[in-house]
């Protein structure tokens, strides 16, 4: 767990798609490319960061800078012998084959808690490598069932795992949100308990299926089954029922405001398996899925807060009459009129009804139809009128800097671009 409290600032949601900066704990574990800020405001005797690889093929480079210790006090920081390690990224997990069990399970727990690249912290990007783990660390399932990921919860946070997050007021804190995302076949429960607040005093807890980000909703109002307002749970107008929230898809949002110092709460939350995924927002830059929609009258989007060239590989439509992709502007009025239709939208925000038609797609496809979209936020919409079974298959991938599309691309206008 982390033993360290942190002052760093966290980094925006649309941030450049570069290295990416995180607060590190006297305890951590760092996965992926990028620096990690570790400011100690008490003395820390013993701490170490553990550090893994995305790829079994790939090596670690370490570099420190900005350091601020006093050797004269005995302070130290010791890495490997050689600026570039020559460890395998497997090495730390074939020496935790000896380690005792509740070590074990300790880093176990590091491993599979870790978050998303979202400015905030870190995850792994194999979605089974939980599974995986599990065996290499000889941790069965009770233990598993036994163990509960607890830390704090900082005023503006990012939740991307089970867990107890409890925030402790310190200060008056009037403008807090605690983002939770799961993986995209999962919806997230969301439980208060040991809750000491003042409702009388202004201070609430809110908690809303969904999230909302500069002012903006996703999914919208036309996106979603629930009109809303039923998409908030507030506390305070009824502790006994405002305890708990079950949201709708991968992604909800606890807002919440605490005037005293010393008032608290402890979120658990809990991630549940949805068999039919709708309105999914993206953990990683890179991947393939695949949204289906057995006759159900709803609209579903799948939300990558990245630039990514996306390949449709698969299209199965009620009303399939064709097999070429067209332009958006030139099939808009007969894929609209249809009923079934996929569209692909980007945006710099997270609201699709905001963001611009690249194209869209009213007949069925098999085969490969690609298109780079440079936006902050590139989605693929489905549209179904609930007459028919609907399939989409896609890929996707972060596009480099020299790959955003040029105007008239395919020609299609180039809506978004990176500052």
């Amino acid at each position: 767990m982390r033993g360290c409290v942190m002052s760093c600032t966290p980094t925006s949601l649309f941030q450049d798609r570069g290295q990416h900066g995180v607060c590190t704990g006297c305890w951590d574990l760092l996965a992926g490319d990028g620096y990690s800020t570790l400011v100690t405001p008490r003395p820390q005797l013993a701490c170490a960061a553990f550090i893994i690889a995305n790829e079994p093929s790939e090596v670690i480079t370490l570099e420190l800078s900005d350091i601020s210790i006093d050797r004269g006090t005995e302070d130290f920081i010791k890495l490997p012998p050689h600026s570039r390690s020559r460890y395998s990224p497997h090495t730390l997990l074939q020496k935790t084959l000896n380690m005792s069990l509740p070590l074990r399970a300790q880093l176990l727990l590091f491993l599979i808690s870790l978050s998303s690249k979202m400015g905030i912290s870190r995850y792994i990007e194999d979605s089974e490598s939980s599974e995986e783990l599990d065996s290499l660390f000889g941790v069965d399932q009770k233990i598993k069932e036994d163990f509960i990921y607890r830390r704090p919860l900082r005023c503006l946070d990012m939740l991307a795992t089970d867990g107890a997050f409890t925030f402790v007021a310190s200060q008056p804190q009037l403008a807090c949100a605690a983002f939770i995302i799961a993986e995209p076949t999962q919806v997230i429960s969301v439980e208060l308990s040991d809750v000491n607040i003042d409702c009388s005093a202004g201070d609430f807890i809110k908690m809303f299926d969904g999230w909302v980000l500069k002012g903006e909703k996703f999914p919208n109002s036309q996106d979603h089954q629930l009109p809303l307002h039923q998409r908030y749970t507030d506390y305070c107008s009824n502790p006994a029922t405002g305890a708990t929230s079950r949201s709708s898809q991968n992604v909800a949002m606890v807002f919440f405001r605490i005037h005293s110092p010393g008032s608290a709460f402890t979120l658990v939350v809990k991630k549940i398996h949805n068999p039919f995924p709708c309105n999914v927002m993206s953990q990683r830059p890179e991947g393939s899925f695949t949204m289906v929609l057995p006759h159900q009258r709803r609209n579903c989007s799948f939300s990558i807060i990245y630039p990514v060239e996306i390949k449709l590989t698969e299209l199965s439509l009620g009303q399939a009459k064709s097999n070429e992709l067209l332009p958006q502007r030139q099939v808009w009025s007969g894929c609209s009129g249809s009923g079934d239709y996929v569209e692909l939208l980007g945006g710099n925000g997270i609201d699709t009804s905001k963001m611009f038609p690249v194209a869209d797609l009213c007949f069925s496809l098999r085969g490969l139809a690609q298109m780079k979209v440079g936006c902050d936020n590139s989605v693929v919409r489905l549209v179904s009128s609930g007459n028919y079974i609907n399939r989409v298959s896609f890929q996707y991938r972060l596009l480099g800097r020299n790959e955003l599309p040029k105007n008239r691309e395919n020609s299609l206008e180039n809506f978004c671009s990176l500052e």
